[in-house]
């Protein structure tokens, strides 16, 4: 059977294209589970938290009685104390079955556990195990922070926090290491219970080390999960500058990178326009790729769109970020920013505040527009013009810049200074989502996203247009901007340009004009 890339659950290395995540598995095993720490892999949804879990088990196995538990589907356990101990046994059980444990040992850990005192009988239990046992115990629970909000699981982390700190002491044996993952930091767990202030550090497992490891994919990373796929299917790709070209759309989200792959080997290279798998992993596949992701529903794009909802104070500061440009310092301690970074939506970019990668930003932008759309009057211009706006299956545009101009002075001549700052880059890209929608797709440059400016990159059948948004504010800035925009044109191996500036000069010349600069072409609209 051929190998397959996976977005769903487990990833096997014998059937799945993956990263090799051998190196996080070395740290974890030698920098914590060897020092005996208890920790949380706490990461945002699909992150690979899964297969990391799998693997640290087989590894773990050679040298250690590793139980791995998932509280998914396990709301049974969290009805009262008892029932949590008696179902801890009995899963617990099934797994010390399976990895051998002799009978005595499995029949000491059967005992029914006492009503009144379950956890105290839970806790000798495990006492009673670690004792008994040739090896030391790991404990792995995935999915951790289903129950959270209950208050029986807070008690069950208080057992093992007390039976760690007797151990340090040489007074208790229990677990070597224990692993807790999910998507929560478990030692902000009365953040759920207890939304006051003073309460949102006040968890049971405040004795966690720090889990410092990367679980991004670099570019390199990536690029070793190509090569593995090119040796298989031969299809001619530069391995390297694939894989940069993934990295720089995901910033190295583990679900993302993957479905990239996945779309270009199941998806692109069965469409009319490419047909292999070698036309598919080109440039113009990357795009094609990004469009229908950036596009379809999925569990991850589901759970954005409902964070967002459920978090208000998140979605103005990305509405703020993504659309005035606004800098905004990065600090933890903020509800909104430790919210959005804990989901996997922010970031922490020098110590400013940013949208953790370019996937994400495309959707939250098509998000954010698509609640205006049926009150845009712009939106409504364009769509009445689009089919204007394709010359032989390319985009003109010039032809959108000069379009927008007159639409922008019809519909917002009026509009004041402070409005138009505000609103003006949002215009624009109401504009041009219908003119794009369903072949093109495009992205805005973070580095140079400001109050003053945006770069705005537009893929188009395979052709890129870099087009630069900005607030005039003088000659002398108006041409660092020109000079900027050259230097991303160079980036981009392009020749022609596009800029709009939103002039608030009573003396402008409104319109759309060509500039040549050290030899490229730049089109500049002027509203």
């Amino acid at each position: 059977m051929s190998k397959k890339f996976n977005v769903t659950g487990l990833c096997i290395p014998e059937e799945n294209y993956m990263v090799d995540i051998s190196d996080r598995i070395d740290i974890i095993c030698n920098d914590y589970v060897r020092e005996g720490k208890y920790f949380t892999i706490n990461r945002a949804r699909q992150y690979g938290k899964t297969t990391t879990l799998y693997l640290l088990e087989q590894r773990l196995k050679e040298h250690y009685l590793v139980i791995r538990l998932s509280f998914e589907a396990a709301d049974e356990l969290f009805v009262s104390l008892y029932f949590l101990a008696m179902g801890l046994i009995r899963r617990i059980s099934r797994i010390l079955k399976v990895q051998g444990v002799e009978r005595r040992i499995l029949e000491e850990w059967n005992q029914p556990v006492s009503e009144a005192f379950p956890l105290d009988d839970l806790g000798e239990r495990i006492t009673s195990l670690c004792s008994s046992l040739d090896r030391e115990v790991v404990l792995i629970i995935d999915e951790v922070d289903r129950n959270s909000d209950n208050q029986i699981f807070l008690s069950f982390l208080g057992l093992l926090r007390h039976k760690y700190l007797e151990q340090r002491q040489g007074s208790d044996r229990t677990f070597r290491s224990v692993i807790l993952a999910g998507v929560y930091d478990v030692k902000n767990l009365k953040l759920k219970l207890h939304p006051e202030q003073e309460s949102k550090y006040n968890s049971p497992w405040n004795i966690a080390a720090d889990f410092t490891v990367n679980m991004d994919f670099m570019s390199e990373d990536i690029a070793v999960m190509l090569q593995e796929y090119e040796q298989d299917h031969h299809t001619g790709m530069d391995v390297m500058d694939m894989a940069e070209q993934i990295y720089d759309y995901t910033s190295g989200y583990p679900f993302l990178v993957s479905r990239i792959c996945m779309l270009l080997d199941e998806v692109i290279a069965r469409k009319a326009d490419f047909s292999t798998k070698k036309s598919a992993w080109t440039k113009y596949g990357l795009t094609e790729a990004v469009k229908e992701l950036v596009t379809e529903s999925n569990t991850l794009f589901d759970d954005m769109v409902k964070k967002l909802d459920e978090y208000p104070e998140l979605k103005k500061m990305l509405y703020m970020i993504l659309f005035r440009g606004e800098k905004i310092p990065y600090n933890a301690d903020v509800y909104a920013v430790n919210m959005g970074t804990m989901f996997g939506f922010l970031k922490n970019d020098q110590k400013t505040v940013a949208v953790s990668n370019r996937i994400f930003e495309t959707r939250m932008y098509d998000l954010f527009l698509s609640e205006e759309v049926l009150e845009s009057r712009i939106y409504k211009s364009a769509a009445l013009d689009k089919n204007q706006f394709i010359c032989d299956g390319e985009l003109d545009m010039e032809r959108v810049l000069e379009r927008f101009t007159e639409a922008f002075q019809d519909i917002y001549t009026d509009a004041d200074q402070t409005f138009v700052e505000e609103n003006g880059r949002r215009f624009f890209l109401l504009y041009l989502k219908p003119i794009i929608n369903g072949t093109g797709n495009y992205y805005v440059e973070s580095r140079t996203r400001d109050m003053r400016r945006t770069d705005v990159i537009v893929d188009y059948k395979g052709k890129q247009y870099v087009c630069e948004l900005k607030i005039w504010h003088g000659n002398e800035y108006n041409r660092r901007g020109e000079q900027q925009l050259i230097g991303y044109l160079d980036d981009y191996h392009l020749t022609t340009g596009y800029m709009v500036s939103f002039n608030f000069n009573k003396k402008k010349q409104v319109g759309v004009k060509r500039i040549l600069v050290d030899g490229r072409m730049i089109v500049e609209a002027v509203v």
